[in-house]
């Protein structure tokens, strides 16, 4: 995957002199998890392991190991609306009740958004809405796993939508196990990131180390290598 360069991710971000984010995982969404599930085997010659269900949001998931020299403990999840919840009292997360995008996913899943994985998660949200970017307020969230709960915090907006395109990746600070330490290799990783149109001070205070954020093109382009030869997803 190539694309025009504006600065590269792992900026200096905190005083140690660590990226403040890296890249968690990939959202896929999906009008129904046996569409997404078919569409990875389709696309990527391997079959996602078993998620679970987010009480909290009204949806559930499938995961897929894609973890790489430059994307260590990364995963792809693909998330759709589950039918057997109630409708949550706020918007779900990643702007799934959208109704254009209900309409686009009944076609075929599509790539969709970023997590970054951080530490100290109110301090650097508190950062962004100094740069004029306000990603929403850290909720607490979980879901039974195949090896015990996880729990985590991620950030939301109330009204569920997500800034510059979906290139601002959405925060997340897990508490205690990671869920790629939890899933077995599927010969998928994912080779390069790259964010489209995402402003360089956002990109500066978030560091994330190999992810490429360009000035222009679609939010998310992500290049893998899969037992299917390479792979390239475009949000959008």
């Amino acid at each position: 995957m190539t694309g025009p360069g504006r600065a590269e991710g792992g900026g200096r971000a905190q005083a140690d002199g660590a990226p403040a984010a890296a890249l968690d995982h990939l959202v896929v969404a999906a009008a129904t998890l046996e569409q997404g599930a078919a569409w990875c085997e389709r696309l990527f010659g391997a079959a996602p392991a078993p998620g679970g269900r987010h009480p909290r949001m009204g949806t559930h998931n499938r995961l897929l190991a894609i973890g790489s020299a430059a994307f260590p403990r990364s995963y792809l999840e693909i998330i759709a609306i589950d039918p057997d919840a109630p409708a949550p009292p706020r918007p779900r997360w990643f702007g799934l009740d959208d109704p254009a995008l209900q309409a686009a996913l009944r076609v075929q899943p599509r790539l969709l958004h970023a997590v970054a994985r951080c530490s100290g998660i109110d301090a650097l949200l508190a950062r962004l809405r100094a740069l004029d970017a306000d990603p929403g307020e850290a909720v607490a969230a979980e879901r039974a796993g195949a090896h015990g709960i996880l729990r985590w915090r991620i950030a939301g907006r109330a009204d569920g939508r997500l800034l510059y395109g979906g290139a601002l990746p959405t925060l997340i600070e897990w508490e205690g196990p990671h869920p790629a330490g939890q899933l077995p290799a599927s010969g998928v990783a994912l080779d390069a990131l790259a964010l489209g149109g995402l402003p360089d001070a956002l990109a500066a205070a978030l560091g994330l180390p190999g992810v490429v954020c360009a000035a222009a093109g679609p939010a998310l382009a992500a290049g893998f290598s899969s037992a299917r030869g390479k792979v390239e997803l475009r949000s959008g």
